[in-house]
């Protein structure tokens, strides 16, 4: 790998930076012929490593393990790294312990007056899914109106970390009485 010093010291109680700092190196390292530092860990987990000293993001490529880039910002004393890295390592464990995500569906009849202020007013996490003609079997007046079934739908959320989250009153009421909350 080639970098700068100044990438290098980004993190100032890294090994990196004692290494190569300006001052004389804190650490004493081997070096190649060319001056070069030589250091004995695997070059494959290094990549995140140096681009996030370069710009300070994490990008890890979909094939490497996070647990070994951890193992390197670890070796490397990057705090702020090893930080990130484990609450991505976090957050992965939580979205798959949750399970398959489940959906929760609604067919809701209206006609065709009522079928744009209804889409409209969706809201809390509803979306729409799909929209079945069901004829024309109610006259008003002199009028036709086309009757509709719609099809609506949101993801079931009704636990976080094991506690039962029931709905407030008002929205079992308005569950109650076919509303959309």
């Amino acid at each position: 790998f080639v970098s700068t010093r100044q990438t290098l010291c980004r993190e100032p109680k890294s090994f990196l930076c004692r290494l190569c700092c300006q001052d004389g190196p804190e650490l004493g390292s081997d070096k190649d012929e060319t001056g070069a530092y030589l250091i004995d860990r695997d070059p494959t987990y290094f990549g995140p490593i140096l681009n996030y000293l370069r710009h300070g993001k994490l990008i890890i490529n979909k094939e490497l393990a996070e647990e070994g880039v951890l193992e390197e910002a670890e070796f490397y004393n990057i705090a702020s790294l090893v930080r990130l890295v484990k609450e991505r390592i976090r957050d992965n464990e939580n979205r798959t312990s949750q399970g398959p995500v489940k959906h929760v569906y609604r067919v809701l009849q209206c006609q065709e007056e009522e079928l744009t202020q209804m889409v409209s007013t969706m809201s809390d996490g509803w979306k729409f899914e799909q929209l079945i003609s069901i004829g024309s079997s109610y006259n008003y007046g002199n009028e036709d109106q086309a009757e509709f079934l719609c099809v609506v739908s949101r993801e079931l959320n009704n636990s976080t970390n094991g506690i039962v989250i029931e709905p407030s009153e008002k929205a079992k009421v308005r569950n109650l009485l076919g509303y959309i909350d």
